[in-house]
């Protein structure tokens, strides 16, 4: 639960002000009749239903393993960030397109703009306060990797999903004040209609990025590069190794590995010898990295190692 009170803070963060927006929007787009504020309000409410479900999904891959899930509950989290991505999809999206279709198709001018302009502004002190937050825990967990690599490297949807859907947030309504504007200066209400239709591709593409990254997660992804390095680093060496041929690892959570070693043992040495061995390296991986679940190894000569990794890249 330790490992996961950043993506907390970001989360709660995200869900109180989001909340808080999208009643503010809703009673605005109610007051005024503009179509962009209303897809922002619908926007901000699927965010906030989203906080919601990422919160349940940490919950849920907290649970401890028990007989029906022996390796836990750690992908309930790649799950619900998955429904999340749906969500945006579906209904930020969908109706945002709709609502903004509906409005070029059907225009009428929205009135009393000085509020919808108030409840802008107030919005994107909320957003920025929140995607501030999540930005500087991202930069945090991405260290020296470029911001691109970060999300396809990262094993912990949490953080970048807030991330991105407070970046989405901000866009839209950036283009919300540009609709509404331009719509009144040019008296043509149906360019209101155009800017949630603008807002609505904006969501689209964000929940294709986190749509794509979810589902790699929850197929199953390898544990990072430095992370073999490191895993390597400290099984080699050991007397009763003759070689390390390899491993495959996988991540069940952002903080659940399973690691498969193929070891060569050395030729003299007894069964009991192998069983201290195992037992040894078990001991040493998981005191080097409080991450890995489960050690699994399997006696192999390397030839036998090289055979079955040729296999798996055809």
């Amino acid at each position: 639960m330790a490992a996961h009170s950043g993506s907390r803070k970001v989360i709660y963060a995200a869900l109180a002000g989001n909340l808080l927006i999208a009643t503010t929007k809703f009673i605005a787009a109610a007051w005024t009749g503009s179509s962009a504020m209303m897809s922002e309000g619908v926007h901000s409410l699927v965010d906030t239903g989203n906080g919601a479900l990422l919160l349940y999904g940490l919950n849920r891959a907290a649970r401890p393993p028990d007989l029906t899930h022996p390796f836990g509950h750690g992908r309930e989290l790649y799950f619900w960030s998955f429904v999340v991505a749906l969500l945006v999809f579906a209904v930020g999206a969908g109706v945002s397109l709709y609502e903004g279709i509906s409005h070029v198709i059907a225009p009428h001018a929205a009135t009393n703009l000085t509020t919808n302009y108030i409840v802008l502004g107030l919005s994107a002190l909320f957003e920025g306060y929140s995607w501030r937050i999540a930005l500087k825990e991202f930069r945090a967990a991405k260290g020296s990797l470029s911001y691109f690599d970060a999300v396809r490297q990262s094993k912990d949807p949490s953080v970048f999903t807030v991330l991105f859907e407070d970046t989405a947030a901000l866009l839209g309504l950036f283009i919300a004040f540009i609709g509404i504007t331009a719509a009144a200066y040019f008296e043509r209400p149906e360019l209101d209609g155009v800017s949630s239709i603008f807002i609505g591709l904006i969501l689209a593409m964000t929940a294709t990025l986190l749509a794509r990254e979810s589902k790699a997660l929850l197929i199953g992804e390898a544990a990072l590069p430095h992370v073999q390095e490191e895993i390597m680093a400290a099984v080699d060496g050991d007397p009763d190794i003759e070689r390390v041929n390899g491993m495959t690892t996988v991540h069940l959570g952002p903080d659940q590995i399973v690691v498969a070693l193929s070891l060569e043992f050395k030729d003299d040495r007894s069964t009991e010898d192998i069983e201290d061995c195992v037992e040894r390296i078990e001991a040493r991986l998981k005191q080097h990295r409080s991450d890995i679940a489960s050690v699994f190894v399997k006696p192999q000569t390397s030839a036998t190692w090289r055979k079955r990794r040729a296999k798996l890249v055809e």
